[in-house]
């Protein structure tokens, strides 16, 4: 297969974490006999600085040129820390999402065993935790209509949301059920927000064309505690944008990282890749950024366009990292020296030497001799 993918570094450790990725890519098209071609361009506080645009016309035109996009992360202490910002790396996020289509965002959490201990989470509560979360992405209060009064004493956001921006990622969520564990849970706040309302009549109406799958419901509130206390429960998590990110983030803390957790953006025609941490500023250039969550968006990448094979290889890897403790600081902090690009370089390795990437691999990277 040949792919064109855009590649958006973004800001912070973005281009670190995104270095990796395409190394992981690389090794697979090596492996399996597929082209993909990378081009870069400038989005974020980065692209700021080029052009004063956060999104250059630019590099929108390639994202729309090409077959996917692989982006790493943005964001920058100066914009972060000054409310008053007319120009955010953030506004070129929201665009990018609103002019390509992409209406869903899927995220998976997973408790990896090896990890357990890792999560500030009781082990006994989380072990064997595997959800899909499925957040509208285009829609809602992020883009709704923004209001100052002229004293500047008084704001508002519209909350809006049509019909058909709710089927359309509630199908997508039943299809992802029927091949997982057949349960999807919408989460919203009907007992206040009449888009909630909304929500839950579309979705049951849509629930009626996928009889095999059950469907459920949970305060937006209450859904925040289960997770914690019983995230096993849950299997697809359908919700709106807002909801989607508050939640996404929380779960992040299950497995133990936040740099674990990859994410998919799709739509009609297009479909965005990326980790869901942010650009970690304080990280930037040390070596010690988590690439995982960037090389699972990439996994994810090569499922979209049903490589299963090579994706679940790439995931292979990821676990096998994880089980001999080839990880960044985050996840292994006793006199670890591994940095983001040996961990990238252990994923390649393994990939292209899937029977012999063990124990030698990791000896090696930690200085101490070994007979091969």
């Amino acid at each position: 297969m040949k792919l064109n993918i855009a590649v958006l570094s973004g800001d912070g450790i973005g281009p670190e974490v995104t270095k990796e990725a395409i190394k992981t890519l690389k090794a697979i098209a090596q492996e399996f006999d597929h082209t993909f071609n990378f081009k870069s361009a400038s989005v974020g506080a980065i692209a700021i600085d080029e052009t004063g645009e956060p999104l250059p016309d630019a590099t929108l035109d390639l994202c729309k040129h090409s077959d996917a996009v692989l982006f790493g992360a943005i964001g920058d202490p100066k914009y972060d820390n000054n409310p008053n910002a007319k120009v955010r790396p953030e506004q070129g996020l929201l665009k990018l999402r609103k002019e390509l289509g992409l209406y869903a965002n899927i995220r998976p959490v997973k408790a990896y065993d090896m990890l357990l201990s890792q999560s500030p989470l009781k082990e006994e509560n989380i072990k064997g935790t595997d959800i899909s979360i499925y957040r509208e992405l285009t829609g809602g209060i992020y883009f709704g209509e923004k209001q100052l009064s002229e004293d500047g004493n008084i704001a508002s956001d519209l909350c809006e949301y049509s019909r058909e921006e709710i089927e359309r990622i509630t199908h997508l969520a039943f299809k992802a059920a029927q091949t997982r564990q057949k349960k999807v849970t919408l989460v919203d706040k009907a007992n206040v927000l009449e888009t909630s309302r909304l929500w839950r009549n579309v979705v049951k109406q849509v629930a009626e064309d996928y009889p095999d799958v059950v469907l459920d419901f949970l305060f937006v509130d209450n859904a925040a505690m289960q997770l914690i206390l019983n995230p096993k429960q849950f299997d697809v998590i359908l919700t709106e944008n807002m909801f989607g990110d508050i939640i996404s983030d929380e779960a992040s803390v299950i497995g133990g990282s936040i740099g674990l957790l990859a994410s998919a953006s799709v739509g009609d025609k297009h479909a965005m890749f990326e980790p869901i941490h942010g650009s970690y500023p304080q990280a930037t250039g040390k070596g010690i950024a988590n690439p995982i969550a960037s090389i699972l968006s990439a996994a994810m990448l090569l499922d979209h366009f049903e490589l299963h094979e090579e994706a679940e290889m790439v995931r292979e890897a990821v676990e096998k990292s994880l089980q001999l403790e080839i990880t960044t600081p985050d996840l292994n902090s006793k006199n670890n020296t591994i940095t983001t690009s040996k961990v990238g370089d252990f994923i390649e390795d393994f990939i292209n030497n899937p029977k012999d990437s063990n124990l030698n691999f990791a000896n090696i990277h930690l200085g101490q001799s070994t007979i091969i």
